[in-house]
């Protein structure tokens, strides 16, 4: 049975909030949010306001961080998501 991983987003990091597209409606951005675009829900301290709310997208609901793609820095993360969003 698979385990979860120990591997947890960094704590304002937000890297995941700024550099993929999001086509879901997101509360103060009703036709989601285009990549390399800060998400309105990311507060100056890059938390997620939405986190843990209903109203937050279950896209970003589902994402789970992981070392591979949050490499071990901010710049990491926010370089490997870059590379991904247009790998797809």
């Amino acid at each position: 049975m698979p385990t979860a991983s120990p591997f947890s987003c960094r704590l304002g990091c937000g890297a995941c909030c700024i550099a993929p597209s999001i086509s879901s409606p997101i509360p103060g951005m009703p036709n989601g949010k285009p990549a390399d675009t800060r998400c309105v829900q990311l507060d100056d301290r890059n938390l997620c306001k939405l986190f843990g709310s209903d109203t937050r997208p279950d896209v970003c609901a589902a994402f789970d961080a992981d070392p591979d793609v949050c490499g071990n820095t901010y710049q990491q993360a926010l370089d490997n998501l870059i590379y991904l969003e247009a790998a797809t």
